[in-house]
């Protein structure tokens, strides 16, 4: 009975990345199952992947066309996974790490506040394969956590505080990352001359498996929205039905914190311990 739990409409989810397309690459099917669920969903993004390849490589527009590109590709993807809003930061990519960090925590703050969320996802401390802006954005997000529900901490103008009740990594289990690099390419960040690749999460630490099967189709028409990147997606339109839902169909996660819930048992839903009324 929905009498005794929290009306859909009241819950909040939101994704914090770095660049467009992390939103449908990392958490297209958690958001497309929320939204279509009734969840509100939001998505910040730090950068506009101004510094990202463009098609083949031939015929580029340079960096600050790009950017509104790949931002009006971020913004027609999120339209089709039923995100509410997309916040975009404006920060350079692949500079997020140098960036001023009070700075930017302080812009994170400000929008965990005004949008009053009660589950925030991101990137792992390792950004999945050592991408140095999925590691800041990382740091920052949950830096910006801490900081929003302080009521000393002030903000662009909007001092009043807000504690986010969990927070989570998107993880990848071996299995995952097989699938997702067989399809992809193999993802590497050569970082300072040394090259960092994706490492898989032990079974064991990923607390929470979402169930998205349903929406893999969404998330697949998603990723076509990001046609400035289809080059290296290039292989994804050769997959077979099944190939695409062990990629999209399910999604991992580590329960970073959680005010409402714990223990050892593994999670199927962002929102346990949430559901429950009151607010």
């Amino acid at each position: 009975m929905i009498g005794d739990r929290r009306p859909l409409q009241q819950l909040r989810l939101c994704f914090v990345g770095a660049h467009p397309d992390d939103e449908t690459l990392g958490m297209g099917g958690t958001l497309a199952k929320y939204a279509r669920e009734g969840v509100a969903t939001f998505v910040v993004t730090a950068t506009s992947g101004q510094s990202g390849r463009y098609r083949d490589g031939r015929d580029h527009p340079g960096k600050e066309a790009l950017g509104r590109i790949r931002e009006a590709e971020l913004r027609a993807a999120a339209r089709v996974l039923g995100v509410s809003e997309v916040t975009l930061l404006g920060y350079m990519d692949g500079a997020l790490d140098r960036a001023d960090p009070r700075e930017v925590t302080a812009r994170l703050v400000t929008e965990l506040r005004r949008l009053r969320l009660h589950v925030v996802a991101t990137f792992d401390a390792s950004g999945a394969y050592g991408h140095p802006d999925h590691i800041a954005i990382s740091q920052l997000t949950s830096a910006a956590v801490v900081a929003a529900a302080d009521a000393s901490y002030t903000s662009d103008g909007i001092a009043a505080p807000h504690r986010v009740s969990k927070l989570y990594f998107m993880t990848w289990s071996a299995p995952k990352w097989d699938a997702y690099q067989w399809a992809l390419k193999r993802l590497v960040s050569k970082v300072d001359g040394v090259e960092r690749q994706a490492t898989a999460w032990p079974d064991w630490a990923i607390t929470t498996v979402i169930d998205t099967a349903e929406d893999w189709p969404t998330v697949w028409t998603a990723v076509q929205c990001h046609e400035s990147q289809m080059v290296m997606y290039e292989r994804l339109g050769q997959l077979s039905e099944d190939h695409h839902r062990g990629l999209w169909g399910v999604q991992e996660f580590y329960r970073a914190f959680s005010l409402v819930n714990g223990g050892r048992e593994r999670e199927t839903d962002l929102f346990e311990g949430l559901r429950e009324l009151p607010d």
